[in-house]
């Protein structure tokens, strides 16, 4: 099958023509704008590409309901341009093929698990951790749906008593976002993530925010593999430093063969930071063939 894939991303859009075994054709990235100015470069792309069904990994929320009525809209997103915005029925209307469509990280676990080295694993959660924070959840080869989508990286967070910083999330100042991702960073300690590398106060604080979030996942969901994607999650000295707070905030609680191995469960994106596209393919494919 010829397939087309869209991240569709806050910052931009990431197009690409592949097929149903995750090869990447093509390429292209788009300003993300009004969607009066994206929306038609991105229907001129792929108008032109003779593809068979598209795959849309999308910012949020969303509505993922295909009873809802408004299935297929970017719902009461802050990015305000976008806020209910019908983005399914935009591209089925242009281009005349099935559409497929789910969360950006949604579509990065899928991409892991149809892919990379998430395949065969029962239940993995990705976790994308950049300008925002966000998480998806694959459970027995099913996105994780629900009242919503997971919206993970908003879980609440015990703030360490030496932090004075008041959090970057104007909805709770105390979540994952709001304490961990890249704005937060930057306003906490004056400088972007990539200068302070050197800084071994950022990322043990850092590590400490992420792992608390990870033993919440993994007492309530139990994942047998944990990605952790995005920009600030290239600081690798991060990884080490998570695993052994998670193992202390556990306690001992639970003993299994991945928590005995933790560099080989809480691990980093393996696609090049290609899996949310070659999620999309996935998408496209599943929408395909419905």
């Amino acid at each position: 099958m010829r397939l087309g894939a869209l991240e569709a991303g806050g910052t931009k859009m990431v197009c690409a023509v592949g097929n149903e075994a995750g090869e990447i054709f093509e390429q292209v990235s788009i300003p993300t704008e009004t969607p009066g100015k994206t929306i038609p470069a991105l229907i001129d792309y792929f108008g032109s590409k003779n593809i068979e069904a598209l795959g849309i990994g999308c910012f949020g929320p969303v509505d993922l309901d295909p009873a809802s009525k408004t299935y297929g809209y970017i719902t009461s997103t802050p990015k305000t341009a976008w806020a209910d915005y019908n983005i399914v029925g935009a591209f089925a209307d242009a281009l005349g093929c099935p559409v497929g469509f789910d969360t950006d990280v949604n579509g990065s676990v899928l991409g892991e698990v149809t892919f990379g080295q998430a395949k065969g694993k029962k239940c993995v959660v990705y976790v994308t951790i950049g300008t925002g924070v966000g998480a998806g959840v694959c459970i027995e080869g099913r996105l994780l749906h629900g009242m919503l989508h997971p919206e993970a990286g908003h879980v609440l967070i015990q703030r360490r008593s030496t932090d004075s910083f008041a959090g970057k999330c104007p909805y709770h100042k105390s979540c994952l976002e709001g304490l961990a991702a890249g704005p937060a960073i930057e306003a906490r300690w004056g400088k972007k993530a990539a200068l302070l590398r050197d800084d071994k106060a950022v990322w043990d604080l850092e590590a400490y925010y992420i792992a608390q979030a990870l033993t919440g996942y993994i007492l309530t969901l139990s994942p047998d593999m944990i990605i952790l994607g995005g920009g600030v999650m290239h600081q690798e000295q991060l990884f080490p430093l998570i695993r052994d707070y998670v193992k202390e905030l556990l306690g001992g609680y639970i003993r299994t063969e991945e928590l005995a191995h933790p560099e080989r469960y809480i691990v980093p994106a393996s696609l090049q930071d290609n899996q949310g596209i070659m999620g999309c393919l996935e998408l496209a494919r599943r929408a395909g063939l419905i």
